[in-house]
């Protein structure tokens, strides 16, 4: 079964859209396994409002890609939850090979990938290993932060017709020209989730986040075309997780009953 099917499966059978973020602050002298503790904690007061888990650096660098992450990606996979790895691979060819095997090898169902770097000798060999391990591979089209518009909203001349477009439009062509499981489109700009959205159609879902702590809305953004809406902060530091991601999908739920997607 294929990532796309699994994460659609996942999101019926849950009835939820949300991406977990789950990435702690940095804490000097943490203990691995308190960190640990407080990661399975988090995803037992929050595993029935959720359809996947998103995990960043914030666990990757105290764990290893094996050992304590390999522990916590069994208790998600046994949640009926799929992981992504949102390691925004960005290096060469033979570097990024190495990159999929050792996280799609710890357990990882997908992972985020920058398509900056290009295609040939590029995101190639990781789109490659992605097929061998029936994996998936989302793409960055247009992140969530103030600075994005630095680097994604370039312009820039394509490569095959010399012609004018936006950065984030042709990331969005080669998400479809590549068979990308999906693209990350920042929920603070609703404007490029809809032009994105007018490209890949309903082929390929996006991805969006930044809700609640950097401004984005869960309407706007699902009018705009998201399909599933990556929420970190918003849960993880509140005070009640379990009621805040409750409240969270039963918002997002009403919206989708309304017609807004």
């Amino acid at each position: 079964m294929s990532f796309r099917t699994r994460i659609e499966e996942t999101s019926k059978d849950k009835d939820s859209r949300i991406v977990l973020a789950l990435d702690f602050p940095f804490q000097e002298q943490k203990n691995r396994s308190q960190l640990l503790h407080r990661a399975e904690k988090m995803l037992k007061s929050v595993q029935e409002h959720i359809c996947a888990v998103k995990i960043n650096h914030h666990l990757i660098l105290p764990f290893g890609t094996f050992g304590g992450i390999q522990e916590l990606l069994r208790k998600i996979h046994r949640q009926q939850l799929v992981a992504i790895m949102d390691c925004k691979a960005n290096d060469i060819g033979a570097t990024n090979r190495v990159i999929a095997e050792y996280y799609y090898s710890a357990g990882f169902d997908a992972l985020i990938a920058n398509p900056f770097v290009g295609w040939e000798e590029g995101l190639e060999p990781i789109f490659e290993a992605a097929s061998r391990h029936k994996k998936g591979v989302i793409l960055l089209a247009y992140m969530s932060h103030k600075g994005a518009k630095e680097g994604y909203d370039q312009t820039i001349s394509d490569s095959k017709t010399g012609r004018q477009l936006k950065q984030y439009c042709s990331f969005a062509r080669k998400a479809l020209s590549w068979n990308a499981d999906g693209v990350v489109v920042g929920a603070t700009y609703p404007e490029k989730i809809k032009e994105i959205h007018q490209i890949l159609g309903e082929k390929t879902p996006i991805y969006s986040p930044g809700i609640g702590t950097q401004g984005g809305k869960i309407k706007t953004a699902l009018e705009a075309g998201a399909k599933y809406l990556i929420l970190g902060r918003v849960i993880t530091t509140s005070e009640d997780p379990d009621k805040t991601a409750k409240e969270l999908n039963k918002k997002i739920r009403n919206a989708i009953k309304i017609g807004v997607a």
